[in-house]
């Protein structure tokens, strides 16, 4: 059995690799596009995996999901550095607005491998959660990327 590689490993792949890495997640995303996969955490967890792990500094992005609970689209909206990455609740707003969404997922990656969240990534969550809200926009979950993404759904912090 080959080990699992850590999000280290991934960092240090190739631009074919990395291809791959899309790909999957791409193909994860039409398998499950129509079976409400996205109110799975594991299956998120996986999609998301493959999206973002290879990232060297902090990203956040944003699944925007139909009112099914089906992909319109995924986003990667803000890059930071190595530790943290500045989110703006207008430009989310702005975006679900646009592409019609009913609910979203957030995504962040923590590139030092350790997905534990932090005090911060529990406020910015909140503070969108609360804005997402006023117009009617369910957040599903918020999850954060290392090697082993941690889910707040899961976790009880939505």
């Amino acid at each position: 059995m080959t080990p699992k590689p850590t999000t280290a490993d991934v960092v240090k792949w190739s631009v074919a690799a990395l291809e791959v890495l899309d790909k999957a997640a791409t193909l994860i995303a039409k398998k499950y596009a129509r079976k409400d996969a996205f109110t799975n955490p594991d299956a998120t967890k996986d999609y998301l995996k493959y999206r973002m792990a290879h990232h060297e500094r902090e990203v956040f992005a944003i699944m925007l999901l139909d009112n099914q609970h089906r992909l319109i689209e995924y986003k990667e909206l803000f890059f930071g550095t190595i530790d943290a990455a500045p989110v703006y609740p207008r430009e989310v707003v702005k975006l679900v607005l646009e592409h019609n969404a009913g609910a979203v997922i957030f995504a962040h990656n923590h590139p030092s491998g350790v997905a534990e969240p932090s005090e911060a990534d529990k406020r910015i969550t909140k503070r969108l959660s609360d804005a997402l809200a006023l117009i009617d926009v369910k957040v599903l979950d918020h999850i954060v990327v290392g090697e082993t993404p941690v889910s707040f759904a899961e976790r009880g912090l939505l």
